[in-house]
């Protein structure tokens, strides 16, 4: 069978669950409120940190392993195109069948025809982050498909009807007494008497969960790594209901985006030791499956890829933001990140939410989409999420180059200039001129006056106001420096002493605090 492989015309922008459906700032305003959330996200990140930073520190060469991974996904991106035709030449030969799909509407028609081809309607699916992106569940429903998630933390989520905060723990914003609340109210036959005991919460789910195994035929998953030079597709995981979806039905239909390629087995090994460290601190996976084309008599009989562009190509044209491609979904970022500690995963709108989400987002959908220009302003640019990922994707940076992206592709489209455009043209005029400048800081005992007794600006107007809501202002000085250094500088009459350069007079000294320039 062959199959047209072509590199689509630049950029095709991404479809799917990649927009928000609000800014950033009004979504995170709201989630803020949420004191369970905070405390539910605040226990998980930082015992999920901990244990990072634990096994992390166990290996000498961890900094030579980022660095291996690092150039290993830049190599990748170099070469895409030539390892796509080497991995389809591959993964063909070994009797399974790829299908390419520009963005989410392709995938989803792709995935339902072969769905209906069996004759189907149900499938089991393993953890997927691409199922996700391009919004497979809902478009099955619509086409009279029941797709039932297998993860139990996917599985909550999808009982709650809720949607996924966390690209490792889909569920990190519910606890465990939530947990059972919703088993009990939506999971058919859960006992009465269940209790929020994990170990009850879990058996709960593979009582709800093993009829599924044995009876579905078909199978959805997404991969971890795919390897050019022999067709093979990886899946790594902790609980094993993945490999449960990935060798009992009939056919397996795996969707995954075209940058998740490795060149060889080798290179498999490095990720091998980054992956489950920086994902959920563990030495190593529980469950690692591989799987290399159609075995007869052994699991699947028909095997599909659904080979995934949906606004990759356009993050790979973008020079500076290319890297985000590198991203191996191990949401490092999240665990260290202030912001999304505070927020909570819903907050970015994407199925990618953190430090990673405020990148990819944009990069995949273009900064020009309204929905999403707000997500590179989701960050303190701590450099937290740089120092914690394992292939060194330097986000702060490329946070900073999407803010200019989205400041330069709203330059001279608005017809009425906003504030902080009035705010820059006013900081612009009166710091290009030193007399200018003087002449502001007469105003400084305006500043004072406005701090009142406690020396604190609480409350300021305009834009200025999301500044204040979080932090106070302290009052000014009562002298500028430069009004300072014109005082104690001035030429002194005939006759005097001249300090040394540098000093004061001793009847100068500043007296108390206040004085201090």
């Amino acid at each position: 069978m062959s199959t047209f492989l072509g590199m689509p015309a630049l950029p095709v922008y991404g479809t799917g669950n990649l927009h928000a459906s609000e800014s950033f700032p009004k979504a995170a305003h709201r989630e803020l409120g949420n004191a369970q959330l905070r405390a539910n996200l605040g226990h998980a990140t930082h015992t999920i940190r901990d244990k990072r930073i634990q096994v992390v520190s166990e290996l000498p060469d961890w900094e030579q392993l980022r660095d291996a991974g690092s150039a290993i996904k830049e190599s990748v991106m170099a070469r895409l195109p030539e390892l796509l035709e080497q991995f389809e030449e591959n993964f063909t030969a070994r009797g399974g069948v790829i299908h390419w799909a520009r963005d989410a509407n392709e995938a989803n028609a792709i995935v339902a025809g072969l769905i209906r081809e069996t004759g189907e309607t149900e499938v089991v699916k393993v953890k997927s982050m691409a199922t996700q992106e391009i919004g497979l569940n809902e478009y099955l429903e619509e086409q009279g498909i029941a797709a039932f998630e297998t993860d139990l933390a996917e599985l909550i989520v999808q009982l709650d009807h809720d949607k996924p905060s966390h690209i490792l723990v889909p569920a990190i914003h519910k606890n465990r007494t939530e947990i059972r609340d919703i088993f009990l109210r939506e999971m058919p036959g859960a006992d009465p008497r269940l209790t929020d005991d994990p170990a009850v919460l879990a058996m709960a789910a593979r009582s709800h969960l093993r009829r599924k195994f044995l009876t579905a035929k078909v199978a959805v998953s997404g991969a971890n790594f795919a390897l050019a030079d022999s067709g093979t597709l990886a899946v790594v995981e902790s609980e094993g209901n993945g490999r449960m979806c990935l060798t009992l039905p009939e056919t397996l239909i795996t969707v995954m985006g075209v940058e998740k390629l490795l060149p060889t087995w080798q290179d498999l090994e490095v990720f091998m030791q980054l992956l489950p460290r920086s994902s959920t601190g563990e030495r190593m996976n529980p469950y690692t499956s591989l799987w290399t084309g159609v075995t007869p008599g052994d699991g699947p009989q028909n095997m599909h890829l659904v080979l995934l562009d949906n606004g990759r190509s356009a993050a790979l044209a973008d020079e500076m933001g290319r890297s985000a491609l590198h991203c191996i979904r191990c949401s490092a970022c999240m665990n260290v990140c202030p912001v999304y500690e505070r927020t909570g995963g819903h907050a970015y709108g994407s199925t990618y939410p953190g430090p990673i989400g405020a990148i990819l987002s944009p990069l995949m959908t273009g900064i020009q989409a309204e929905e999403n220009n707000s997500l590179p302003y989701a960050s303190s640019l701590c450099g937290a999420c740089y120092d914690a990922c394992p292939v060194k994707i330097n986000i702060p940076d490329i946070l900073v180059h999407l803010r200019s992206v989205d400041v330069g592709s709203k330059r001279g489209t608005k017809k009425i200039p906003t504030q902080m455009d009035v705010g820059m043209k006013a900081a612009s005029w009166a710091f290009s001129s030193g007399k200018r400048l003087g002449l502001l800081e007469k105003g400084l005992p305006l500043g004072r006056l406005a701090a009142g007794p406690d020396r604190k600006i609480t409350k300021l107007p305009g834009i200025a106001a999301g500044w204040t809501q979080s932090r106070d202002i302290p009052a000014p000085p009562p002298q500028s420096f430069r009004d300072w250094w014109a005082k104690e500088h001035r030429t002194p009459a005939a006759g005097s002493a001249t300090p040394s350069p540098g000093t004061l007079p001793q009847n100068k000294l500043p007296q108390n605090k206040e004085d201090q320039p």
